[in-house]
């Protein structure tokens, strides 16, 4: 069974769903404001959270800032369709998908099982830890260390640098990029990107130029330039 969180005042749509998700194998729990989501995102540690941004008091944005000082929970932001300033703002706090509202339940349902299936894969490939001077990415832990020390990084951050560093050396345009990691809205591809590049780089110390581990591809996208590590 997966278990959600939702963080939505407006509750009859919340028991709507509730019930749409459960037959879906997806166990919808409900807070209609922050300090209640808050305080039952610690205490049932759920899978996912799903969280709008419209709420009384706290807004969705500033709760997704809190979560993330200590968090990584997958978060899907339920915004207004068509509001891009919302949808780039999520992204930037940390924010791994989000669904415009109105949306049909059948596409939020395909949401959540892209990302938790993502979260969960496990290849044969990906028994080994990617290992280059300075970074290690351990793709079986799902950690990112610099110099040994563990990074903080959201799911969907550590999806991206992972994607980068098993493709070392290879140019990814943009659009390569978001095919894999999926979930991206195409009017804002580019921006939605460099927004999550830009945030890979502040936390892993890569802000210097040129970059020692992620480089600008001007004009197509981005390529890994990691050094393989010869230490084992």
């Amino acid at each position: 069974m997966i278990r959600v969180l939702l963080i939505d005042d407006d509750e009859r749509h919340s028991e709507l769903l509730k019930t749409f998700l459960g037959r879906y194998g997806i166990e919808l729990d409900c807070a209609p404001e922050a300090e209640s989501g808050l305080a039952k995102l610690e205490a049932n540690s759920p899978d996912l959270l799903l969280l709008d941004v419209m709420l009384p008091g706290k807004d969705g944005f500033e709760i997704c800032r809190e979560v993330r000082k200590t968090s990584d929970i997958p978060i899907i932001m339920l915004t207004a369709r068509g509001d891009v300033i919302d949808r780039v703002s999520g992204l930037e706090l940390g924010a791994d998908d989000y669904i415009g509202k109105p949306f049909e339940p059948r596409e939020l349902v395909a949401r959540i099982q892209s990302i938790l299936r993502r979260i969960g894969a496990r290849t044969d490939d990906d028994s080994t830890a990617l290992r280059f001077d300075g970074i290690t990415v351990d793709t079986d832990a799902r950690t990112v260390a610099i110099e040994g020390e563990i990074v903080d990084l959201t799911s969907m951050e550590y999806e991206l640098l992972s994607l980068l560093a098993r493709n070392a050396g290879k140019k990814m345009s943009r659009d390569e990029i978001l095919s894999e990691l999926r979930g991206i809205d195409a009017h804002i591809q580019t921006r939605s990107v460099d927004i999550m590049v830009s945030r890979v780089r502040q936390k892993i110390g890569d802000t210097a130029k040129p970059p020692r581990f992620i480089q600008t591809v001007w004009g197509r996208g981005y390529v890994f330039v990691g050094r393989r590590s010869k230490h084992v």
